[in-house]
Order: structure tokens, then sequence, then C-alpha cells
């Protein structure tokens, strides 16, 4: 698998990166301890060697989780990681914004909070090195803006830790054009990580050509949109309870049986391809115009080597362009 240049930093990441969220089982329904760690382990062997997680994602689970997948081959892989929600204990007056009651992997409550303060990023970034028991973390980044906090001193922390050696690149998650500008008056940014797929293309009008502009990589997440491209969604499925996806607008039973009639109609590209339409929907994202590469998660070894197939097979302008038109009608451009 080719690598990619993250944006102009020195550091190159694989097109397709394993996405941890999942595997942290929180907002998942749970997770196989096992099953993760040799998903990451197939998705490393398949060429899948950037690896995605964050410290919010079970509350420090998916971190340790990283850790033991890629024990041995740390030479071997890219790692990123994020800070900025902070769920665990903070000093007074440095309470963050936009508190978020939430249930942690054990049922317990736990208020999660936007927190991209200085002192903030360089603890988190500490507790991050020690959970994947690392001396370095190859991207980090800033999971949300924090309105609590000037963007400036947030890229100062970062540029610190950068300056000591602790990170490679530093880059940012979720943020819009204002926010990337003020961010980039301190330090260039390596990348922006917002979502995006064949369903959910707001990107496409300002942040997507603003990032081409200046030469900030893009790593999307969510390009199988929490799975329904897949397919396997069938409008009666059930969720299990802590399953994000039962509340989300796209897993409405009306949405998911126009997400199967869309995805019905380029069955024969797939069918070409020898192709899934999960391979078919991580081929497209991680081919458009701006996009460095696509975060996909994987529960166990054999979805993870099947999200590494997405890459042997090219599509045509006029397939891709019929693959776009198919979700035109359900698609969020605004």
């Amino acid at each position: 698998m080719q690598m990619r240049q993250l944006g102009t930093s020195d550091l190159k990441i694989s097109p397709i990166i394993f996405g941890a969220w999942a595997i942290g089982g929180w907002m998942w329904g749970g997770q196989d301890q096992a099953d993760s760690i040799e998903a990451i382990r197939a998705s490393i062997d398949n060429g899948v060697t950037t690896i995605d997680t964050a410290a919010i994602y079970g509350m420090g689970f998916s971190e340790q989780i990283v850790a033991k997948g890629i024990r041995g081959k740390r030479d071997k892989v890219q790692l990123a990681t994020k800070c900025g929600m902070r769920w665990d204990s903070l000093a007074e007056g440095d309470q963050g914004s936009d508190p978020w009651p939430q249930k942690d992997n054990e049922g317990n409550d736990v208020v999660i909070r936007k927190n991209a303060r200085p002192a903030s990023i360089v603890y988190e970034c500490e507790q991050s090195l020690k959970r994947l028991q690392t001396d370095h973390i190859d991207l980090y980044q800033i999971h949300w803006p924090d309105v609590s906090t000037p963007v400036e001193d947030s890229m100062r922390a970062m540029v610190k830790l950068k300056e000591q050696g602790k990170i490679r690149a530093i880059g940012v998650s979720n943020y819009d054009v204002e926010w990337l500008r003020n961010a980039e008056k301190v330090t260039k940014i390596a990348s922006n990580q917002p979502p995006y797929s064949l369903m959910q293309r707001k990107i496409e009008k300002e942040i997507l050509p603003y990032c081409r502009e200046h030469k900030i990589g893009v790593i999307v997440y969510s390009p199988l949109e929490r799975g329904l491209l897949t397919g396997k969604v069938p409008p009666e499925r059930k969720f299990p309870d802590g399953d994000h996806r039962a509340e989300h607008k796209f897993f409405t039973p009306e949405m998911r049986q126009k997400v199967l009639d869309a995805l019905a109609t380029i069955k024969p590209i797939a069918d070409k391809h020898k192709a899934s339409f999960a391979q078919l929907a991580i081929n497209w994202t991680i081919h458009e115009p701006g996009i460095t590469a696509a975060l996909v998660g994987a529960r166990n070894a054999e979805q993870a080597t099947h999200n590494a197939g997405a890459m042997k097979f090219t599509l045509t302008e006029p397939e891709r362009k019929q693959i776009r038109a198919a979700f035109d009608g359900i698609a969020v451009t605004a």
C-alpha cells in the first residue's frame, strides 16, 4: 500500500487508517479485546500501518488495546491519537466547555468536557504516551474546538510538545475554516480530521477546498457512515444497548432502506471489481481530490483484512461519478 505525505509534515501515512473508536467499546455496545488486538495486527500485516485512536475512546481503553496490538511492531506503524475531551477529574477553574453527560464502559456516570487548555493538553499527552507504551506520538490531534480556550494558546502547547520530541506532527479534528485559519497563525497544521462519506459531504463546500489550497492533509472519518454503506444494516436491525447508532438520523428504518436502494444501483460496479459495497465506498473516498486518508474501523481480523482489500482495484472516472450520483438524493451537503 503506497504511503501518502500528510500535509507539509515529514509524516507519511497509509491511505486507509485503522480507526480505533469502536474497539474502545464506548458508544458501540462493547467489544471483545482479543478480537480487537487481532484486528490491529491483521491491519498492519495487510499494509494499513497507521492507527488512529483517542484518549476519550473508552476513556483510555482504546489506547491500551492499541498498545497491545502494536507490541513488537512500533517501528512499523504510525500512531495518531487525540486530546481535548476530558472525562476525568479537572482542576478547579479548568472545567472546559460543553459538558456532556455519558456512561463509561462500566456503566458509570461521567461528564465529558472539551478542554484544549495548554496544561490539559500537556497532561493528556503524558497519559496517552503511557497508555500507548511509546515515547512519541506520530500525529497528535485536538479532538474538537474548545470555545473556552483561544486556539492560539492550544497551538503553542502543541508546538512545545513537538519541540520536546513527544509528538512528530500537529493535527486537529472537526475544525472549520475559521478555526484552521486561527490555528495556523501559530504553527503549520499537518492535518484536519472531519467526517466525510458518500452520504456526508459538507466539507466539500469550504473545508476541503481550504485544506487543498493551504496544503493541510485531510483524514476523514466515518467513510462507511458507521457501517451503513456496507449494505449490512437492514431496516429491521436492532442495535444493542449503548450503541449510538440507534439514535442517529442516518439510521432510521426509512433512511436505511434508501441506502440499500442506492447501493443496489451500483452493484454492477462492485461485481465488476469483485469488491464489496464497503470496499467500493472506501476506494471512492480515498481517491477524492484533497483526501489524504480515511479512517475505517474493524472489530476482528477478517474485517481488517477485508478493509485493506479496498486498495486492490481502480475505479474509472465514469464509475466514480455513477457511485456519487447514486447517493446525491440522500447526501447531506450543507
